[in-house]
Order: C-alpha cells, then structure tokens, then sequence
C-alpha cells in the first residue's frame, strides 16, 4: 500500500491490437508470442460498424480470436463509461462494504492509506498468444502507487468488491511484513500472500463458483479454488520458473497461510 504522499497508479500501456497489420509480436524466445489482428484471417475489421461485426459473429463469419479482438476493441469504444461506473462502484465500496471498510481500518492501523488517489480505475487490455491463451487481469497491487482496479473486466459491484478485498489484503500484508513480491528471494512471501488474498476476500465463495464459474464441487472446493488461484499467480511472476516450481512453493507454505486469517479472526466470506 503506498504511502500517503503516493502518486496513483499510473495506466497501462495502451493496446493498438485491432489496429495492426503484423501477426505477432515478438517475445522472449521462451514464451508464446502475442497474436495482432488480421482482418483476413479473423473476419474482424476495426473500419467498419460494431453492427457488422457483431452479425459475424452471430453468423459464424468471425474466428474465436476475431472475437477475442472485437471484445478488446469495444472495450477501447467504451472505457471512459467503465471507468466511471468503476469509480462510482469504488467510491460506494469505501462508504458501505463491511469487508472493505473493514480492511481500511486496518490498513490505516498500519500508517497506510487508501482512497480515491490511490484506487484507480482503468482499461487493462488483455493479451492472446499463439497457443491459445488468454491474458487478462482484474487488478494488481504496487507498493510504490496503489490498488489498480481493470474496470474493463469488472461484470458487476460485487466482482469489484472481491477485487478490491483482494488487492486490499495484499496491502495490509506489504504493511505488516514488507512482502518480497518480486521473489528475489524466494516466492515464499508471494505464494503466502496469494492464499490469504484468495481466501479473505471472498473470490473462492461457494456461490462465486458454483454461479460464476459453474464449479458445483461440493468438497473441497473453497480449498482447491484459493490453492489453484495462488499457484496462477506465483506463475505470473517474473521469478518462476514453470508451473512446477509455482505448485511446489504454494504447497511449501499452506498449511500456515491458510491457516492465517489475519486481521480477521476467522474467514469472513
């Protein structure tokens, strides 16, 4: 969480996909490569109407990445709206939501601050790479800048009061223990912080799997769900490896996160 003098987050990058004529773009050799759009191959044309577009995909006429495409293009269409329906979710968050009320309080116990300077909301384009793969995020946390809320991904308050909470664990854990997120030392303190976020916040709640997800599982499903997301972003970060190695840290240290349910006293949703 940043400290009171803390600019806001600064904005991601902006994405020019739909726009560009090359195929790819060019990564490390260890990685996929990100896909651009060709209007040829995807049946999607940023020139013309949303209408047209739209009836392609309807009628068949667009590739499962032209869609990926069109969706990010609308996204660009209509960020000023998102992100104001973010802010006015955000600000009524900090006014009304017991769990982010809560987590503020505590984060303030801390010297640390959280509001409108530092929660911000913006576009966060996503990526496909030629394997197939979808890269998009709800959020992040930066010590040096603040809660990043995508306002693009959130369905509803209630996605961005998990966001929130989410991200809002993160920064009390940064306070309290001043985390290593980049695992320069080790990914221990990344791997620790990802299952209290996942399981404080709410996100792996029967009904946000069973409803959202379409998860039914009945045992063991809170446990799986927090275990799965934290291995997905110890996976993210710079210093992993593979899966393997994000799999064997998040096991090396659950039976003492999971059962660390600070500032709460038990898990509140």
């Amino acid at each position: 969480m940043a400290p009171t003098e803390s600019p806001a987050a600064p904005p991601p990058k902006p994405d020019t996909s739909a726009n560009a004529s090359t195929s790819t773009t060019s990564s490390p050799s260890n990685e996929p490569r990100e896909l651009r759009n060709d209007p040829a191959r995807t049946g999607f044309d940023p020139k013309t109407k949303w209408w047209m577009n739209y009836f392609k995909i309807l009628s068949g006429n667009m590739t499962p990445e032209g869609v990926f495409h069109y969706r990010e293009h609308r996204y660009r269409v209509h960020e000023e709206r998102d992100c104001r329906r973010c802010e006015t979710d955000r600000d009524w968050l900090f006014a009304y939501s017991p769990i982010v009320r809560f987590m503020r309080e505590k984060i303030e116990d801390l010297n640390g601050r959280l509001d409108e300077t530092n929660v911000v909301c913006r576009r966060c384009p996503a990526r496909l790479t030629e394997d197939g793969k979808v890269h998009r995020q709800g959020g992040g946390f930066s010590p040096a800048h603040g809660i990043l809320i995508c306002a693009n991904e959130m369905r509803d308050r209630k996605h961005l009061e998990d966001t929130l909470a989410h991200e809002m664990v993160h920064a009390w854990d940064h306070l309290r223990w001043q985390v290593d997120w980049m695992g320069d030392l080790d990914l221990k303190h990344a791997a620790c912080t990802e299952i209290r976020a996942s399981m404080l916040s709410g996100e792996c709640r029967w009904t946000r799997e069973a409803f959202t997800r379409g998860n039914w599982k009945l045992s063991q499903g809170f446990q799986d769900c927090v275990r799965s997301r934290a291995i997905q972003s110890v996976l993210n970060r710079p210093r992993c490896k593979n899966d393997v190695q994000a799999t064997k840290v998040v096991n090396q240290v659950w039976d003492s996160c999971f059962s660390d349910t600070r500032p709460f006293d038990e898990v509140y949703r």
